[in-house]
């Protein structure tokens, strides 16, 4: 069987597994966020919390639950790392550093999960289950909360009421999250990966020195992070090492965790605002750019090209041989195109237009199907600005599931997409100005250029995968992306629940004859057009000057 072939099978038997699961997840998510039901260990927590899972929020009161919980999730995570050397199961290591603990606090409370430290060298026990792994979940609830905030803004009228932050963060968790990732580790470790709380061990001789290794409960927490798209690892080579991603089984199924969520939150947006055929067409526009990415990623690094491509079948540099390129360039485009930003391949080592695609992945806004929770907001905000310029086009009024788009809505969501470019764009300027970050780069040229694009791409887009060869274990990088990493996570949120708060207080409107179907497939496509002349339009100069030059320069 050829590389290629294999390559389309694994693609076929991947979305097979995600179709047979749609349907009954999306409705399953559905009820969660509609139930006024709450099962008895919720209650537990609502009770220590001091929450009313019954009283219903406005946007500013929601707002505030979701900023007031991820700041005590920044200062508790950044304290259990500096007291690390202190705690018990440490594995020896000292506390981190004020910067480095900034930035991991704000990269998992970020669902970025931005790594600037080797795993294994540098956390133990205690920080990876009690602290890392514990966000990974919470981090993922937050963003399915504000999803459905927003739903529920379509699906509402005449209130300003969003539903309960605290009872959508607990059930989200509680009922979404928790039940699967049970499942996922157990799979994971009967297909090798390790679960254990050993100690570091020294596993053989090599080259004159010792080579040692640290256990961890690393399938659980590859669990969630793959499925709450978080990404990071519990080792440095993060999920191309053997015990976080051990054969092309778990492989395959670590990709379909990235993108189980993702895809069902499109049935339970349609399942919530009555009409499915409006939940198909976001799904389709989805399905469309990452089908899209896969096979555009795919082509470009199984094109031949000299003598060494050849021989390897394709552009093996930085992958795995028992992933492949297929499985390498599958999950490559699974984790930009959403925000989990775990890698089994070095990005950096890709093809300069396989690098530039994972970094364009990132820059449409992690939308197709994008992270969990994020991905579906994301791609509600550019329905309602597709919507826009089709009332402009014909020269009247835009409305979406019977909600008008007017002045305040279409400014919301226009500062919601300029959020993140201009963190983007900006912190990489400033950093190619200044003198001391270009010492980070290994590269020299579009290719070291690459690397800071890609790194602050990573982090304002709260993806968190590394385009390596930059060394960002500095004070400079620490700060700056961990800034990034915030304000590119939490200010769109501001924007997205203002919104959702402006739509539920409307008035529905009667659709007529000259309403813009939205549940069509025209829509659909013009959804899609939108988006990357959007991004066209924003990103590619800065696209020129990196992966563009170094893809036609080779």
């Amino acid at each position: 069987m050829s590389p290629q072939l294999a390559g389309v099978l694994q693609l076929t038997a991947l979305i097979a597994a995600l179709a047979l699961a749609y349907r009954p997840l999306g409705d399953h998510m559905a009820k969660v966020y509609s139930s006024e039901k709450n099962y008895t260990p919720e209650k537990w927590i609502y009770k220590v919390i001091g929450a009313n899972p019954a009283a219903e929020m406005r946007w500013p009161a929601y707002l505030r639950g979701v900023l007031a919980f991820s700041a005590v999730s920044v200062l508790f995570l950044y304290l259990l790392q500096r007291i690390q050397g202190s705690l018990p199961g440490s594995l020896g290591f000292s506390s981190i550093d004020p910067d480095q603990a900034f930035n991991t606090a704000a990269s998992f409370v970020a669902n970025t999960n931005w790594q600037s430290y080797y795993g294994e060298q540098a956390m133990g026990h205690v920080v990876q289950t009690g602290g890392l792994a514990v966000q990974n979940f919470l981090s993922a609830a937050v963003g399915m909360a504000v999803a459905v905030a927003l739903v529920r803004g379509f699906a509402r009228s005449r209130t300003g009421e969003l539903g309960n932050f605290w009872a959508d963060l607990v059930r989200g968790t509680v009922r979404i999250l928790v039940p699967i990732s049970v499942i996922g580790a157990i799979v994971l470790v009967a297909c090798g990966a390790i679960q254990n709380f050993s100690g570091i061990h020294q596993v053989g001789q090599f080259m004159g020195g010792t080579q040692e290794w640290n256990g961890g409960a690393v399938a659980s927490q590859e669990a969630i992070k793959e499925l709450g798209t978080n990404g990071g690892g519990y080792f440095n080579a993060n999920s191309a090492h053997p015990f976080e991603n051990p054969n092309p089984l778990s492989n395959l199924f670590e990709i379909f965790l990235i993108l189980l969520i993702p895809f069902a939150l499109t049935r339970t947006f349609g399942r919530m605002v009555g009409s499915l055929r409006q939940g198909y067409a976001i799904l389709g526009a989805m399905a469309v750019i990452w089908i899209g990415f896969t096979a555009l990623m795919m082509w470009t690094e199984f094109a031949h090209r000299g003598p060494a491509f050849e021989i390897a079948g394709g552009a093996m540099e930085g992958k795995e041989t028992r992933f492949g390129i297929a499985g390498s360039s599958i999950f490559a485009v699974a984790t930009t195109l959403t925000s989990t930003g775990a890698v089994n391949s070095f990005h950096s080592s890709y093809t300069g237009f396989g690098g530039g695609i994972t970094m364009l992945g990132m820059q449409l806004g992690e939308i197709a199907p994008g992270g969990v929770g994020s991905g579906l907001y994301g791609m509600l905000i550019m329905a309602v600005i597709a919507v826009f310029i089709a009332g402009l086009m014909v020269g009247r009024t835009p409305e979406y599931l019977g909600k008008k788009i007017g002045t305040r809505q279409i400014k919301l969501a226009a500062c919601y997409i300029l959020i993140t470019p201009a963190l983007v764009l900006g912190f990489t300027a400033v950093a190619m100005a200044l003198p001391t970050p270009g010492d980070s780069m290994t590269n020299s040229g579009a290719h070291g250029f690459s690397e800071i694009l890609y790194a602050y791409t990573s982090g304002a887009n709260n993806n968190g995968s590394a385009f390596a060869g930059l060394n960002a274990d500095t004070q400079w990088f620490n700060t700056t992306i961990g800034i990034a990493m915030l304000l590119g996570r939490f200010l769109p949120m501001v924007f997205v629940l203002a919104l959702a708060g402006s739509l539920a207080e409307q008035k529905p409107v009667p659709e007529t004859a000259g309403t813009l179907r939205t549940d069509k497939p025209l829509y659909a496509g013009l959804l899609v057009g939108t988006i990357l002349i959007i991004t066209g339009l924003t990103y590619f100069p800065a696209l020129a000057l990196g992966p563009l030059a170094e893809g036609l320069a080779s």
